[in-house]
């Protein structure tokens, strides 16, 4: 059962003007995002889709997860995507200690921030709490730290084994538009649906004329 629709509501985004949940534009523009990689297959596989259609999405990663395959997170550099912080361990903020939290960020913005200096990439400053939530204090941190904090225009719930793959679909298609970012995951858990729902997303969107763009600076500015 879902408790966030996939559709973010216009009344929570203005509770929380900070925040980032879509960028504001009339042109024909989507921001695909992926949350808890780099993972084997999976990602390569996201990288691979993404380059048949020419789209350029943003990863969330999990920093030991870049610990663990640095390969595949350097390709999405490679490859021109953009990069994002999802802390080191997928931390649940409400039930860490704002400290531990801090420093979790903080160990996965280093790691990020050495990659990409060794590629000779821009530093990244965008950050997305794991679930979409931690606390105030946390946020707080985070953005006197210089964090962007990055959440999301629609929902995909591909991690939900419950849904079906064209339910998982029809939580993106019609409903994203111009400047939707778009949360997919690169995980091994929303694998069927992730696999069944992102061509078909990029086909559509496409085909009406819309361009697929990484989150960046000058975006976000």
């Amino acid at each position: 059962m879902k408790i966030i629709p996939a559709k973010t509501p216009g009344f929570v985004k203005s509770l929380f003007p900070k925040f980032v949940w879509n960028i504001n534009t009339t042109n024909k523009e989507l921001y695909l995002t992926f949350d808890d990689g780099p993972t084997p297959e999976i990602t390569d596989w996201v990288l691979d889709t993404l380059t048949s259609f020419s789209a350029k999405a943003t990863f969330f990663c999990i920093g030991k997860n870049i610990q663990s395959h640095p390969e595949i997170f350097n390709r999405i550099i490679k490859e021109g995507h953009g990069i994002g912080n999802h802390t080191f361990h997928h931390l649940k903020g409400w039930k860490t200690n704002t400290e531990a939290y801090i420093t979790d960020v903080e160990r996965t913005q280093e790691l990020i921030n050495s990659i990409i200096k060794t590629g000779g990439s821009t530093r990244t400053n965008l950050f997305r709490p794991p679930y979409g939530k931690f606390k105030s204090e946390q946020n707080k941190k985070l953005q006197e730290l210089g964090y962007k904090i990055i959440l999301w225009d629609v929902l995909s719930y591909d991690w939900d084994k419950t849904i079906t793959e064209e339910s998982c679909l029809k939580n993106i298609i019609p409903v994203a538009k111009q400047g939707s970012i778009i949360v997919f995951h690169d995980s091994v858990k929303a694998a069927r649906n992730l696999r069944y729902a992102l061509p078909k997303v990029l086909e559509y969107y496409s085909k009406k004329g819309y361009e697929f763009k990484a989150l960046s600076k000058d975006i976000l500015e």
